[in-house]
């Protein structure tokens, strides 16, 4: 982890957005790298049985939980989000727009006589 601002995922990559209201469930495994101060934050890579988690999330905060396809280098981001129900929305709908924007056009047929 070079650092915390250079994390980057395509849209591409999302699996499944939810929200945690409880901060402490975003987190499984172990902390790899990164800082923690226990009750107050995670900040991170997490390693568990499935792989690794990046982690950016303060107590009393809700979570925005993001699950990403195993071609991406995380299996999981979790960050912490005043309007999380808002975040997740957002995200939600970019991933939408993605998909329509790379689904192929249908294809029209000539009636025939």
């Amino acid at each position: 982890m070079t650092g915390c601002r250079n994390v980057r995922i395509p849209l591409t990559a999302v699996k499944d957005v939810k929200v945690e209201p409880d901060w402490w469930r975003a987190l499984r495994g172990v902390r790899r790298r990164g800082r923690w101060r226990p009750g107050r934050f995670c900040l991170g890579e997490w390693r568990h049985r499935d792989g690794l988690d990046f982690i950016a999330v303060r107590a009393g905060t809700p979570v925005v939980r993001v699950d990403l396809w195993r071609s991406a280098p995380f299996t999981r981001l979790c960050v912490s989000a005043a309007d999380a129900e808002e975040a997740a929305r957002s995200v939600r709908a970019l991933g939408a727009a993605l998909r329509r924007a790379a689904a192929p056009a249908p294809t029209s047929r000539a009636p025939e006589h």
